[in-house]
Order: structure tokens, then C-alpha cells, then sequence
């Protein structure tokens, strides 16, 4: 059992400190914006609830962090009452969040000056992977740092792997992401193409699930996409944070991505729907619109 400290609990982070403490078996600290939230959780878990990271992260040997973007992070780590204040020299700063490259390099450096750890670790899985317990978790750092953590981390996911040095983590959900806005795209416009058609989308799926175009979005959306139904999965507010993220990346590195690119301003049209919170399968919802 090993002390721990964990920061945000969104829908994400509080499955997330969940398992840490359950499956884990672990001494938990939580830090919520809303201390509420983190009184809460604390009932629920068995943990205790504090007020600023600062006071979570100290004397923690290992501190998870998964809070909304880049300066959410800085502010949670190095701002006012930040954990880093108090993280104490060995600790480990594990960041969960989906963030920028930039930043995980940044707080690697701030961390290392205090003789402490960072690792970039964001998720990928969503929200049921949160619940579950299976998330798959892309890290960058320090190889010793990471095998320590690796056990900690694995309370809560089904694949944990270190993908190169401080912020290769980031790059790699950054790909992944990538991946399925184009994955998902592809899907949206192959059911409206069969519905035009006059097919059944079940039996076409059916079939073509078993070869080459099958995808876990084919598996586990197309039903919900068929049925106009956009609230099971990853919200498009979120996924353009993302995006923002990889095309940012991309200007900086010189990596041409133009259906990345494409599919991102779709997902604004599905905003100006007022589709901010449905999941990220509705671009069929654009087409059929």
C-alpha cells in the first residue's frame, strides 16, 4: 500500500481514484475544484479530502493529477497552492490529463528541479473505461520512474506502456486521437452512404465488421449512430480540445494532417448544431442534418 494523491475528479478522475483505492488498496488523498465533489468521494471511498493540491500532494509518494487542459494543470501544480509545493524529493507527479507536449516537458523540468519525478500519462478508453477499470494509459518520462509507477497506475487500466521521454506520452494520445477522428468519419459516411442506399445497416455491419473495415468504433457505435442516438462516448467539446492540441503540434513539428484538419472543423459544425456534449460518433448527425 502506498500513500497517494490524487487531483481532479471529473468523470474521468473519480472512477479513476476509485480504483486506486479499491483495487489499489491504497492510502487516498483527494483534491477536487469543488470540495464538495472531494467530500464525496472521500464518503464513498474512504479517502480523505483536502482543500489544495498543495495539501494532497504532501508527504504522497506517488500523485495522479487529471484536470482539463494545460493551464488547469500549471495551476494545480506549480500556481498558487499547487502540489509542487509540497511534493516531497522521489516523489512521482503522474498527469492524466490530455494535454499538451509543451507542458508535460515543462513540468518534467520543474519537478526534477525539486529531485521529484513527472510522467505524462493520459488515458484513452473514456469514461467507461474510467468505470471499468480498463483504460489505456500512454506514458512519457524517466524509464525508473515509470516502472515504479506502472503498479500504481494499473489499478485502474489494461495496458500501461512507456512510450519514450517526457512528453512522448502526450504525442502518443495525440495519435490516437488522430486516428479515430478519421476512424470515425470514415464510419459516419459509409451509414449515411447505406441508408441512402435503402440498406440494412445491421446486416451491413454485420458483414463488413468481419474484414478489413471493422474497428472498435464499427463495434461499439454503429448501432447508436444508426439510431440518431449521440450520448454514449466522448464529447465533441472535448475531442476539439484535442485536436486543438494535435494541430498545434503539428504546426511545431511540420507534420501534414488534413483529414485530421477536415474532420476537426466538422466537429465544429456539429457544435453549431448544439451538439457541444454529444459524443464524438455524431458527425453522422452533420451528414443527416
Amino acid at each position: 500500500m502506498a500513500k497517494v494523491a490524487f487531483i481532479g475528479l471529473g468523470v474521468m478522475g473519480y472512477p479513476m481514484a476509485g480504483h486506486l483505492r479499491v483495487r489499489g488498496g491504497h492510502e487516498l488523498t483527494v483534491y477536487n475544484r469543488t470540495f464538495a465533489k472531494a467530500e464525496k468521494w472521500a464518503a464513498e471511498f474512504g479517502g480523505r479530502a483536502v482543500k489544495t493540491p498543495a495539501e494532497a500532494a504532501d508527504g504522497a509518494e506517488f500523485v495522479f493529477a487529471c484536470v482539463g487542459n494545460d493551464d488547469d494543470l500549471r495551476s494545480v501544480t506549480t500556481g498558487k497552492d499547487g502540489a509542487f509545493e509540497k511534493l516531497k524529493a522521489d516523489a512521482i507527479f503522474i498527469d492524466n490529463t490530455t494535454a499538451s507536449a509543451e507542458v508535460a516537458r515543462e513540468l518534467y523540468e520543474a519537478a526534477r528541479a525539486r529531485g521529484a519525478h513527472f510522467v505524462d500519462a493520459p488515458v484513452s478508453g473514456g469514461q467507461a473505461g474510467a468505470d471499468n477499470g480498463v483504460l489505456t494509459v500512454m506514458c512519457g518520462g524517466d524509464e525508473p520512474a515509470f516502472e515504479r509507477a506502472k503498479p500504481v497506475i494499473e489499478a485502474f487500466a489494461r495496458m500501461v506502456g512507456l512510450m519514450g521521454p517526457a512528453g512522448a506520452g502526450q504525442i502518443t494520445k495525440m495519435i490516437n486521437q488522430i486516428c479515430i477522428a478519421g476512424l470515425v468519419q470514415g464510419l459516419a459516411e459509409g451509414i449515411h452512404f447505406g441508408k441512402k442506399a435503402g440498406l440494412d445497416i445491421e446486416k451491413v455491419v454485420d458483414v463488413i465488421s468481419k474484414g478489413a473495415a471493422g474497428s472498435w468504433q464499427m463495434e461499439n457505435r454503429h448501432k447508436t449512430m444508426n439510431a440518431g442516438k449521440y450520448d454514449f462516448g466522448f464529447a465533441v467539446d472535448w475531442m476539439r480540445k484535442d485536436l486543438d492540441i494535435v494541430l498545434a503540434e503539428a504546426r511545431r513539428n511540420g507534420a501534414k494532417l488534413p483529414v485530421t484538419a477536415l474532420v476537426d472543423q466538422f466537429y465544429g459544425d456539429v457544435q453549431a448544431m448544439g451538439g457541444n456534449r454529444w459524443d464524438t460518433s455524431s458527425l453522422l448527425a452533420r451528414l443527416e442534418k
